[in-house]
């Protein structure tokens, strides 16, 4: 006799007690035995959760009006799924997010689950699957594999508009402060050295430019996640699922999710092709580049407070050291740059999965789908960090700027159109031997007046083209 605290279920391996309790059954058993690799379940990803409810909802309602689900059945599942999607039994995801399998064990999570609720709402048992069958109703015309892949691409939706929200978030930040520093003049530099002048607000609005751009280039890339292969089943040609099905649960998928899919013209190709993930991979390593570049800038700028550049100062977060007093770092911009490392190595595990895979599938989708997840999830979380928590709160030290720029060789650039080249560049040489300003230089030579130096040296004229007057 089995103990009461387990139920007796039943798969081609044979029979295993199930804690009676759950609502996994013996698939995912197996596969939570099986995969004991990072001690991460995939409940960590409710987006990923929600689809999977969304697909066997949709794949519920297009069975049923085939003839192919009763109308009972059908509405128990959908409001399984419901309860998913209102955040409800994602503990019950107990799989690994890096498994075997090409996502079986995940589809039979899924399954697992939305039928042992569904046998709940109809009176029985969990376990009671002569009633209704995780793989006989809630998998029937379909497959791992178009059931994962579409799946990936709805969570991935989700997730991507998520991530554009926060970096405009970021961009706003970035924005308010080019507003605030337009008038701060300061120094240009290229490769670390002294070149023109310009204002600190333009130097903070290319970083507002910048997330903009990337912005554009996600919405650009999640439309190509909007084509599934629902209606493929094992390898894309449809096998045991009905003619009309593909189009039906399309239907469906796109009244649940309000996301414009569209059926893959090609679904074997798309069975075994991952090459939208790699897509949006590159995309998002290309904000993680970004970001990084912000964030190195971030941390020269405010370097010293007395022994660095000083040109900003981030807001004191915790204190820097436990040994040195005082000692103040710039925590956020780190901690956005080792998130910016983190997507750039994920970027290669979603390449090297896709390459990997072979024939008409590719087994390596959880890898992809796990890497993806946490490039999105900690690209957003940075990204509000980042503006919420270091950007908001940056200020100038305008003086200090100001006394850079008067002390520069750099602003000699400005004179070449007055003076000519030659004499601009004996003006550095000696600027730079004798520690003397380049405005005093140009005075005590006779290269021109002091009113034509100040005009000349005018803040806006120093930072955006202006029509050259000659002396």
């Amino acid at each position: 006799m089995p103990s009461p605290n387990f139920r007796i279920e039943h798969d081609l391996l044979g029979d295993r007690e199930v804690p009676a309790d759950v609502y996994y059954g013996v698939h995912t058993l197996r596969a939570v035995e099986n995969f004991p690799i990072t001690g991460t379940t995939i409940s960590i990803y409710p987006e990923l959760i929600k689809a999977l409810a969304c697909v066997k909802q949709a794949a519920a309602h297009a069975n049923h009006e085939l003839g192919l689900l009763d109308e009972k059945r059908c509405s128990v599942i959908s409001s399984a799924c419901d309860e998913l999607l209102a955040g409800k039994l994602h503990d019950q995801f107990v799989v690994d997010v890096i498994q075997g399998g090409a996502g079986t064990s995940t589809n039979m999570n899924a399954n697992e689950v939305i039928a042992n609720r569904a046998l709940e709402l109809l009176g029985h048992q969990k376990g009671e699957y002569q009633y209704l069958h995780p793989n006989e109703q809630v998998n029937i015309g379909q497959s791992t594999n178009d059931v994962y892949p579409s799946s990936l691409k709805i969570a991935t939706w989700f997730g991507i508009l998520g991530l554009i929200d926060a970096m405009d978030v970021l961009r706003k930040s970035f924005a308010a402060k080019a507003e605030e520093f337009k008038d701060v003049l300061k120094m240009g530099r290229t490769q670390l050295q002294d070149a023109v002048p310009m204002t600190l607000g333009q130097e903070f609005g290319t970083y507002a430019v910048m997330m903009e751009e990337d912005q554009a280039r996600l919405r650009e890339a999640v439309t190509l996640i909007c084509e599934i292969n629902m209606g493929a089943t094992a390898i894309g040609t449809g096998i045991t699922a009905h003619p009309d099905y593909a189009p039906l649960v399309l239907k469906h998928l796109q009244r649940i999710t309000g996301i414009p899919l569209v059926t893959a013209p090609n679904l074997i190709e798309a069975t075994q092709d991952c090459g939208s993930f790699v897509q949006l991979s590159g995309v998002l390593k290309r904000v993680a580049v970004k970001l990084s570049k912000i964030c190195n800038d971030l941390r020269l700028l405010s370097s010293g407070p007395r022994a660095g550049f000083n040109e900003i100062n981030l807001p004191p977060m915790q204190a820097g050291s436990s040994i040195m007093p005082g000692k103040v770092n710039p925590v956020i911009p780190e901690v956005v740059n080792q998130v910016a490392f983190e997507v750039i190595g994920n970027d290669i595990t979603v390449s090297f999965a896709a390459e990997a895979g072979q024939l008409q599938l590719n087994a390596f989708e959880p890898i992809i789908a796990h890497s993806l997840f946490k490039s999105v999830s900690h690209l957003r979380t940075a990204c509000l960090t980042l503006a919420t928590r270091c950007v908001d709160g940056i200020t100038a030290n305008a003086d200090h700027l100001r006394a850079l720029v008067a002390n520069s060789i750099g602003i000699v650039t400005a004179l070449n159109p007055y003076i000519g080249y030659a004499n601009a560049t004996a003006v550095a040489q000696e600027a730079h031997l004798s520690g003397g300003s380049v405005y005093d230089i140009v005075l005590a030579k006779g290269l021109l007046s002091k009113a034509q130096l100040d005009e000349i040296l005018r803040p806006e004229v120093l930072t955006r083209p202006v029509p050259l007057t000659r002396p």
